[in-house]
């Protein structure tokens, strides 16, 4: 996979914010992107590229709370930072039970503001990786026939190759080749991988 450096997509219809914002950001060596509107950066938006969003909450047409409930509706993986006047608290919040990552308030001191985006990165970071390993574990568990699967789901379950032959009805020999297969296939190094892989794999289903 090709790894791209994050961009902080900075949507507001101020330019003088929009060049203010640029310059701080890039003055800490972060790539940045500007946009005057919600549209405008929507036409633009690649969902495979790391980042997060810097959005004013009051802008014309779609505001910055609409951006940040149209992206939460497609599922993506950039966190959306608010930024909001005094009076747009409430509206701040509303973004956070909405998903948001965060929303800073205005005049806001450029170190905090930094900080946030710093904060926010990160979790980009963090959410593609473990959603890069959870493709590699289900391809892994891909492999596994139908019988081998009901052999992980009874292994994962605590019980033991006598039980998983009896509910099976297999010999207990069986029941040990497909063990194995399981934790070949999977590439399991202890049965505690295995429950741990099977558990990433439940949370992103659920």
């Amino acid at each position: 996979m090709e790894e791209h450096k994050p961009t902080v997509f900075v949507v507001d219809d101020d330019p003088a914010v929009r060049d203010s914002l640029r310059w701080l950001l890039a003055s800490v060596d972060l790539d940045v992107e500007t946009y005057a509107s919600a549209p405008e950066f929507l036409d633009a938006y690649d969902p495979d590229k790391p980042g997060c969003v810097l959005v004013d909450v009051r802008m014309p047409g779609m505001s910055g709370l609409e951006l940040q409930e149209e992206l939460a509706s497609r599922s993506t993986k950039l966190p959306v930072i608010i930024i909001t006047g005094h009076s747009d608290v409430q509206m701040a919040v509303r973004a956070m039970k909405g998903g948001a990552f965060d929303f800073i308030e205005k005049p806001f001191n450029d170190q905090a503001l930094l900080d946030l985006v710093q904060k926010a990165l990160e979790r980009n970071r963090e959410t593609i990786e473990a959603q890069v390993e959870h493709e590699h574990i289900q391809r892994r568990f891909d492999l596994l026939s139908p019988r081998e699967r009901q052999v992980l789901d009874l292994i994962v379950s605590g019980e033991p190759n006598k039980r998983i032959a009896f509910n099976l009805g297999l010999s207990e020999k069986t029941v040990e080749a497909h063990r194995a297969r399981v934790m070949e296939k999977t590439e399991a190094g202890s049965l505690a991988d295995l429950v741990k892989m099977v558990t990433l794999l439940q949370q992103h289903s659920s």
